[in-house]
């Protein structure tokens, strides 16, 4: 007889055999092993797929104040001459003077330029070193609204390690299958970084606008969520600066001119530029209503007037300039010791 005879284990009912309270035993193994590995293969799933707009939703929500205000968001005035929109106020984009170089002539801000970049770069560096917050800089702007020439000439000297910039087209068949905020949050800053959108998730209130991509329900419910995205940026630690570059329609006229009139901006030239053209109001509009919706606290809207461009590129690098060191990045302490030690021969 075995030694377990007349006994049952623990959890066994009496009467249970050995061997069935084994198989039950194993059977109930198993069943933890799978939900383990469901969990995993969950979290696997979260942690390589960027969230959805609603769960975005979710984390700005969670990560407010009780007083509904986004933790500490470092947002810094912009430089003199750039207007602000206020938030909950209408921006008024005839009202700004697109040819405004604030008194000043172009060598005096060509050299105040160099300046303010190495403002930035120095920044940067103490930025990157930190590793705990970053700063996300978007632009906006209609066709030849130079967000190319500015990313060049603004961020010139900056150490690209720390230094991203992303340009976002029409978006691919993958990027289609996912909601419209999908493919930004993927290239949001990590701790340490800069990174720059040159057009951004802005294109899916703007251009889906003016060709009736979507339907105007669809479009008109993606200001908050793009709020709610920027929110929850923002209390995550990454600092959001946004910049419409606003030239005038004259201007546009000129530069398309100008690079038909140069084999070497034919590259450039879209034909199909000329088309837009004649949606020059239609996206005024749409560009006035999304600055309006979507200029807030943390994240607010700054209206540069880019005719000029080097007085359009000054402004916007104080403005950084001014923003990083609003942030206050510091470098980590360094190990104790150091100072007192020599290098061997």
């Amino acid at each position: 007889m075995s030694k377990h005879h007349g006994k049952h284990r623990r959890g066994q009912s009496p009467g249970e055999t050995g061997a069935s309270a084994s198989q039950r035993d194993v059977s109930h193994r198993k069943e933890a092993a799978r939900g383990k590995a469901d969990k995993k293969a969950e979290a696997r799933r979260a942690g390589h797929r960027p969230p959805s707009a609603a769960h975005w939703a979710r984390e700005a929500e969670s990560r407010t104040t009780a007083a509904g205000e986004t933790i500490d968001p470092r947002v810094a005035p912009a430089a003199a001459g750039i207007v602000t929109v206020q938030p909950g106020s209408r921006c008024d984009l005839e009202a700004i003077d697109a040819n405004a170089d604030g008194g000043l002539d172009k060598e005096e801000a060509k050299a105040a330029l160099v300046t303010e970049r190495a403002r930035i770069a120095t920044l940067q560096e103490r930025l990157y070193a930190e590793h705990k917050r970053s700063l996300l800089v978007v632009f906006q702007a209609i066709d030849t609204g130079g967000k190319d020439g500015t990313i060049r000439a603004v961020f010139e000297g900056v150490n690209p390690q720390g230094c991203r910039v992303w340009s976002f087209k029409v978006p691919s068949a993958e990027e289609s299958d996912h909601d419209f905020l999908w493919r930004y949050h993927a290239k949001a800053p990590a701790r340490g970084m800069i990174n720059v959108f040159n057009r951004s998730h802005y294109e899916d209130v703007l251009v889906v606008r003016v060709k009736d991509l979507v339907p105007a329900p669809v479009w008109r419910a993606r200001y908050d969520q793009i709020n709610y995205f920027e929110r929850m940026l923002a209390a995550a630690g990454t600092t959001v600066l946004k910049f419409f570059l606003h030239i005038s329609k004259d201007e546009q006229k000129e530069r398309l001119e100008a690079r038909i009139a140069n084999p070497d901006k034919h590259w450039k030239f879209d034909p199909a530029d000329l088309v837009e053209r004649r949606s020059w109001d239609a996206y005024q509009a749409a560009f006035a209503d999304a600055l309006t919706a979507c200029s807030t606290l943390h994240a607010p809207w700054h209206v540069v007037p880019a005719n000029r461009k080097w007085y359009r590129n000054l402004l916007i690098a104080r403005t950084i300039a001014d923003t990083l060191e609003a942030m206050d990045p510091r470098f980590p302490e360094a190990q104790t010791g150091i100072s007192g030690m020599t290098v061997p021969d």
